[in-house]
């Protein structure tokens, strides 16, 4: 799916009139719709006429040239794909090219670069871009995973002189990953010769457009076998009870989707900690092992971040396969064997968002039957009780009738145990009540615990000062991770500029304590973890984490901060609206609101595996916590 596609001669007249950018534009306007930024046309516009000349000039016109071109299942792009035959097969021949209008690197730190224009945070160097965007379109596609040196991949730093960006030289050169700058615009034209047939006619290089563009696309069994090597030699899962007759389920419907073609989606429930992404990670392990197509996806940016960088660390390859629900809108059914929705409950209603082509978006219908349409086994992995933004509608009821109204059969596992919160099912039914989830009354804690949770500790504290002590005195004493988390009551600010930097703002303020949030996605900051590792990295303690990168995760010991949004008042819960501070959940009815407050702190209350210490910024609500946590 490319936004522009054309011959190079066509490409290279629009350019010289000074059109194509604009064209680029009105295309994105029109597939995409939503404006793209002026510095992004601005690179169409004073990078792609030097690569279409230097095509023009190596007697490569007649190439097939697809612009801003996706890459399957992911919302990247590709800035050119060339599209021709070799010049000694007379195959088809594809050539990736990424554009860069660097003129300076300031250094190279492995496959980091700094550039003076980007500031201090490091971007990625350009080689290892367009190297990874090649192993992850030849592990996407199974045609041209047999036939991987269909593939080549350049950079080319067209503006830049090689004395400005010698840092980057070091960087290991392959077919996959070659640099060019304007001084090797030589050594460029003879590379493109090398692999693009100058006297291939322009039919040819149509049909290998053609055939480029209509690739069936799924995991390929080379990134199959490694991703069942990389996972399945890290420590064991050992899957209990209703766990491995989950894993069961949805192996055995994975045999009798293939000996009788039939379809079985199954739904496993579980509250928090049961194991749900255990046996998830297990079914990818085994299932690659055994050469199926699968892929992992969740709704989190958090969640699939920190699935990525635990079972692909030794092997970036296998990050391909952890993907988001809203990657399957423009699918063909049943591409793959078995698709693994982990936190399932984080289904929207639909995929479409402002990068979605309009007649893809037109043809868009629900997130659900994309999920279920894409496999032949789809497997749900969820907690009704995690339904924490407006919008989110995966629910047993919902999967179950969508499932049912297309044909396929329905399993249905339900994970009794606890692994998270020390065992204890008991403190699960506390939390349930305390918030209001059961019928049944809240009780102090002590009440309901039985002598097996005497190992999980229920506390609060008097104010998130004392809080912050007993969690370094339980790390102290007794080892483990601690993270503070809270309700979404304060503002989120971008972090400040300084002197030296960039640092975190100090925006949660509770009388005279005060803390910054965890970072903001994609807005680094020296000495602090990327907001989707807050939980997994040691430095996100001092750091208070929110919903979106609390939830999915667990650490030993948990501080729950119970913001102005949800009070006690006249022995009832009140969630208060107007003291949320998220865009999201504010916009919500009268009638969800207060069950998206109530399931926030249901998942920040159930994060920890050893204990958990609770405050309310409210008086009389933290009187209620003191008396219910005895």
């Amino acid at each position: 799916m490319a936004l522009v596609r054309r011959s190079a001669a066509e490409l290279l007249d629009e350019a010289k009139a000074d059109r194509l950018h604009l064209l680029l534009n009105e295309q994105a306007k029109f597939q995409l719709e939503s404006r793209v930024a002026v510095s992004e046309v601005r690179s169409w516009q004073r990078s792609l006429p030097v690569l279409l000349a230097d095509l023009a000039d190596a007697g490569l016109s007649h190439v097939e040239v697809l612009l801003e071109q996706k890459l399957p299942h992911s919302p990247r792009r590709v800035d050119v794909v060339l599209c021709g035959t070799h010049p000694k097969t007379g195959d088809p021949s594809y050539v990736l090219v990424e554009l860069k209008q660097w003129s300076r690197v300031e250094e190279a730190l492995g496959d980091l670069v700094r550039i003076a224009a980007y500031g201090p945070d490091p971007v990625l160097h350009p080689v290892e871009q367009v190297r990874r965007y090649c192993d992850y379109l030849v592990d996407s596609t199974p045609a041209l995973a047999a036939r991987p040196h269909a593939v080549h991949g350049i950079a080319y730093l067209h503006n830049a002189r090689s004395s400005g960006v010698a840092a980057l030289r070091d960087h290991t050169s392959n077919g996959y990953g070659r640099l060019f700058t304007l001084d090797d615009r030589g050594e460029l034209v003879d590379h493109l010769r090398t692999v693009l047939d100058r006297s291939g006619d322009r039919e040819a290089a149509r049909g290998a457009a053609d055939e480029f563009l209509n690739f069936h696309h799924a995991p390929s069994k080379p990134l199959l076998n490694v991703a069942a090597k990389e996972i399945q030699e890290r420590e064991q899962f050992v899957l209990l009870d209703e766990q491995k007759i989950a894993f069961e389920t949805v192996m055995r419907a994975v045999r009798n989707a293939r000996a009788a073609s039939t379809r079985t989606a199954v739904i496993v429930l579980g509250g928090p900690g049961s194991g749900k992404s255990v046996i998830a990670l297990s079914l990818v392990g085994e299932l690659a092992r055994q050469g199926r197509t699968v892929h992992h996806a969740t709704g989190s940016s958090a969640f699939t971040q920190t699935l990525r960088k635990i079972a692909g660390s030794r092997n970036t390859r296998v990050q391909g396969l952890f993907k988001y629900f809203n990657n399957y809108v423009d699918s063909e059914p049943r591409e793959l064997d078995v698709l693994i929705c982990d936190e399932a409950h984080r289904i929207r209603e639909t995929s479409v968002n402002r990068f979605t082509k309009k007649d893809v978006r037109a043809a868009a219908g629900r997130q659900i039957d994309e999920l279920i349409d894409v496999a032949s086994v789809p497997v749900f992995l969820l907690d009704e009780h995690q339904n924490v933004r407006p919008g989110e509608m995966g629910s047993l009821e919902e999967i179950t009738a969508s499932a049912k109204s297309k044909g396929c059969e329905v399993e249905l596992v339900r994970l009794e145990g606890q692994f998270r919160c020390g065992g204890s099912t008991a403190y699960d039914v506390w939390v349930s009540r305390l918030l209001g989830l059961e019928q049944a009354a809240p009780v102090e804690w002590t009440q309901l615990a039985s002598p097996t949770d005497d190992d999980f500790v229920v506390t609060s504290a008097a104010s998130p000062r004392a809080m912050e002590a007993w969690l370094h005195a339980q790390q102290a004493t007794h080892g483990g991770t601690a993270r503070i988390a809270a309700g979404y009551c304060w503002p989120w600010s971008d972090p400040a500029k300084t002197s030296t930097g960039k640092r975190l703002v100090d925006d949660v303020v509770i009388h005279d304590w005060k803390r910054p949030w965890n970072a903001k996605p994609k807005k680094r900051v020296p000495d602090a973890p990327e907001s989707y590792f807050w939980a997994s990295d040691p430095r996100g303690f001092g750091q208070v984490g929110c919903i979106y990168t609390a939830q999915g995760f667990e650490y030993d010991w948990a501080g729950v901060i119970i913001g102005p949004d949800f009070v006690r008042r006249d022995g009832q819960w009140v969630a208060r609206r107007d003291h949320s501070r998220d865009p999201a959940v504010r916009k919500a009815d009268d009638l969800h609101f207060a069950g998206l407050i109530r399931n926030t702190y249901k998942v920040l209350l159930t994060r920890g595996m050893n204990g958990v210490c609770v405050h309310s910024t409210d008086a009389e609500t933290q009187e209620y916590l003191e008396q219910i946590t005895r």
